[in-house]
């Protein structure tokens, strides 16, 4: 039996494969690719150990190193980062995480993953949006138009974002 090199693609690609659930704050289901496109150069997601890496994808932020994406090309930049999806995480780093994000999509397409690409990421795409010139209303706004309603269900990133 032959395998169709086209279907592999459709079957095993990221953006077209799906992670269905409920989330952890807010209990929300949700049903969305492993990646999406939020704008320009920035990409969010989530991630599964053994999941091939875009080649599309230069830079890669994992905010959620307990899986890893399997990478078959040589990445412009990697940077890994163990954050928490709790209501008192520490917010001291997503400043200088969103930066990074920033600098890295200005060259080249940038995914940003956690587990399910719904807080942690979120929270640090939509701050490098902020930082970019959005406001916290239209940086949450289009990434829950873009990715999913779901997002941002943690209150206190949603809240810290708003404040900062």
């Amino acid at each position: 039996m032959s395998i169709d090199p086209s279907r592999i693609d459709i079957e095993f690609d990221p953006r077209r494969q799906r992670m269905v659930g409920v989330s952890a704050h807010g209990l929300l289901p949700f049903d969305v690719p492993f990646i999406s496109e939020i704008t320009g150069n920035l990409w969010l997601g989530g991630c599964e150990d053994g999941l091939v890496l875009p080649e599309f994808i230069e830079h890669l932020v994992s905010l959620y190193p307990w899986e890893k994406y399997t990478v078959h090309h040589e990445l412009d930049s990697r940077l890994e980062i163990r954050m928490y999806d709790q209501t008192d995480q520490a917010m001291d780093q997503v400043d200088a995480i969103a930066t990074w994000v920033n600098t890295c999509r200005r060259t080249a397409p940038t995914l940003v993953h956690c587990q399910a690409g719904l807080n942690r990421s979120s929270l640090v795409a939509a701050r490098a949006l902020v930082l970019d010139g959005m406001t916290a209303d239209e940086a949450i706004t289009l990434i829950r138009q873009k990715r999913s309603p779901a997002c941002l269900c943690n209150p206190s990133f949603e809240r810290w974002l708003r404040a900062s």
